[in-house]
């Protein structure tokens, strides 16, 4: 049920970066297309583009660890014994969620510092600008608590069971196309 939840959030959270891009690239384009046509330009494009490609990259982070995209390196837990595997593993979603705790932190004192303080150009509040690692830090926080669920309970989360399933599926690909090959190779053999 959670899991389904968070994955509806990240299509939502889809969506919105699909929308900040979109965004990003009008307003910018818009703005090159008026300084060199007409001499002029939109200033409150570069600010606002600025921002939603900060929001771009926090809401895309919080996907990448749901979907378990980030760079890892499993070889030293692939060594260590099954038991150990899962200490391990644990004890590294525990660093994760306390990386997620200073972030949400930082980012919530960040933002109640800069409530009033307004931006250049726009005359917003700032607090938008900190408030992405605030929003970057509750999602994350949820899913990592998710994840530590299921590895407590000795189950994959959905994730790591389609990405086993692509590997399973990938790797007999392989080997069909290993054995066509073959199969080719000896019927064209010249006599």
């Amino acid at each position: 049920m959670v899991q389904k939840l968070i994955g509806r959030y990240c299509q939502l959270l889809t969506v919105i970066i699909v929308i900040c891009l979109g965004l990003m690239v009008l307003m910018v384009f818009g703005n090159v297309v008026m300084r060199y046509a007409f001499n002029s330009g939109i200033a409150v494009s570069e600010e606002l583009s600025r921002w939603l490609f900060l929001w771009l990259i926090f809401l895309g982070a919080s996907v990448a660890v749901h979907e378990q995209a980030h760079m890892g390196s499993d070889m030293v837990v692939e060594l260590l014994p099954p038991k150990l595997q899962k200490v391990a593993v644990v004890v590294g979603q525990l660093l994760m969620l306390w990386v997620t705790w200073l972030i949400f932190t930082g980012s919530l004192a960040q933002t109640r510092i800069n409530w009033e303080v307004l931006a250049p150009v726009t005359e917003y509040s700032m607090a938008w600008v900190y408030s992405t690692g605030v929003v970057f830090a509750v999602s994350t926080g949820l899913m990592l608590l998710s994840d530590l669920w299921f590895t407590l309970r000795g189950q994959l989360t959905p994730v790591q069971i389609r990405k086993a399933q692509h590997a399973a599926e990938q790797a007999q690909f392989e080997a069909d196309a290993r054995a066509v090959e073959q199969q080719n190779g000896k019927s064209s053999t010249p006599l």
